[in-house]
């Protein structure tokens, strides 16, 4: 188990040095900056939305899950479409990316707190509750926004286009401070409920027949999950399969059930796409794709693949 991890923790450690030193042409205070800031946003991005996954996967103990059910980068998009429409692309520019990643963060970390509420106010209502409402929430919002990109002047659009594809070519500082301290906060938040994933994992009955204190445990997990990929899709946009494909592959790599290496395989292993996925988008691609496009064409083919998987068995 150490043994791979470290071998993924070496491959990760050599994309990071080919990212940071290829075609640097000696202009060494130039792309070490510039570069550098591309992968201290991978490494938040990646980890965050990683941990999420293997965390919500383990709620809900099913492998073809992943936080974006929840309808929040739906609900991203049509924030930014609806500020777009009502308001212009120049107000969308004139409000700066610190106060669109504050705003958009806390919409939609007030949406999950409500979809939370909604779920834990009553008794007998599952998990799968939660997911059918947002599913039904993310539908809702993605056509919403749809209507509006229809109607949105053609040379609008093409700002709003910019929001609706993860990229990792102009991340302000500011904002990747910002997120590093959230992302951080909930980590160390997240360490006294660790030792509960492997117990939930079993199931909801099993849990509470042991002793954890299931609804308390889940609705905070939740609210990390929820943190997690908000900060995640406001940094630098939404990828929606990435979460899907890096958990399933750390499964089938690590054959473990043990969730400290579970996490730290799925954490290298998405760092590791999108650090590969990046050095396409720029070396091979030359920027006329977006490392989201990659990512979610890869994972939906995974994901068919899985539904096709789960169907035999």
């Amino acid at each position: 188990m150490k043994g791979k991890l470290i071998v993924l923790a070496l491959f990760a450690i050599v994309l990071f040095a080919l990212f940071m030193t290829i075609d640097a042409g000696g202009n060494w205070d130039y792309v070490l900056e510039r570069r550098g800031r591309k992968i201290w946003a991978i490494l938040l991005t990646g980890g965050s939305i990683a941990f999420s996954t293997i965390v919500f996967q383990t709620i809900t103990n099913n492998r073809i899950l992943t936080p974006s059910m929840l309808g929040l980068d739906s609900l991203y998009l049509l924030l930014q479409t609806v500020v777009v429409f009502a308001f212009g692309s120049t107000t969308l520019l004139a409000m700066g990316p610190n106060k669109n990643f504050l705003i958009s963060v806390g919409l939609m970390i007030v949406f999950a707190g409500l979809l939370y509420r909604f779920l834990f106010q009553r008794e007998g209502r599952n998990i799968y509750f939660l997911l059918l409402v947002g599913i039904i929430c993310g539908t809702l919002f993605s056509s919403l926004s749809s209507f509006m990109e229809i109607l949105i002047d053609p040379s609008e659009f093409l700002v709003l286009q910019k929001k609706m594809f993860a990229s990792f070519n102009n991340i302000n500082t500011d904002i990747l401070v910002m997120s590093t301290i959230a992302v951080g906060a909930v980590t160390v938040y997240f360490l006294r409920f660790v030792k509960y994933l492997d117990v939930l994992s079993l199931g909801r009955e099993e849990a509470i027949n042991l002793g954890v204190d299931y609804e308390y445990v889940v609705r905070r997990l939740l609210i990390i999950v929820a943190v997690l990929i908000s900060v995640s899709t406001a940094l630098v946009g939404p990828i929606t399969f990435l979460g899907l494909l890096v958990a399933n592959v750390t499964y089938q790599f690590l054959r473990t059930h043990r969730h400290p290496p579970l996490i730290a395989g799925s954490v290298l292993i998405s760092i590791i796409a999108l650090v590969g996925g990046q050095l396409l988008v720029e070396r091979v691609f030359t920027f006329s794709t977006t490392i989201s496009v990659i990512i979610n064409f890869v994972g939906g083919v995974y994901f068919i693949y899985l539904l096709l998987k789960e169907n035999k068995s």
